[in-house]
């Protein structure tokens, strides 16, 4: 039987002006050959909330600061089961949308585990997520997108 550690987290789905989504290229340190792209944010300290979780976490791997008022209310929530390092969790998460005409990274602020697993970024067009063949979190990336940015993907699943 599974054991899993619960975990809340807060995530930012972070598009610019030409419809591209910010995400990290990053690997389990335990399966070194599991490579994902994932949405900036994290896991929340404890009693923090969503928002301001959020804000933290976007400011930590992007250098954007924003106040959690700024983020608004999420876009949209799930929770998953997954493995990092060898500890299985169950993470109940909370997305927000932020747009921003353009945004260089700054990852000054990534964490230890952060710089040992994290090694990129790149600004995704949205309509290219579904056919690029890379494994990315949240695993339904392209309609959770198209539901929040309809404007950008026709409405309709990358």
């Amino acid at each position: 039987m599974t054991v899993y550690t619960p975990r809340r987290a807060a995530r930012v789905l972070l598009v610019d002006a030409a419809g591209r989504v910010l995400l990290f290229a990053g690997f389990d340190p335990a399966r070194p050959g599991h490579r994902y792209w994932f949405t900036p944010g994290g896991g929340l300290d404890p009693g923090e909330s969503p928002a301001v979780g959020a804000a933290r976490e976007l400011v930590e791997e992007t250098g954007l600061r924003l106040t959690p008022e700024q983020l608004g209310e999420p876009v949209w929530r799930d929770t998953i089961e997954f493995t990092f390092d060898g500890v299985w969790y169950r993470q109940e998460q909370e997305f927000f949308l932020v747009r921003v005409p353009t945004w260089e990274v700054d990852t000054t602020g990534f964490s230890d585990v952060e710089r040992a697993s994290v090694d990129g970024h790149r600004w995704w067009p949205i309509d290219e997520l579904a056919g690029a063949g890379e494994r990315y979190y949240p695993v339904d990336l392209p309609a959770v997108l198209a539901r929040v940015l309809p404007e950008v993907t026709g409405g309709a699943p990358c």
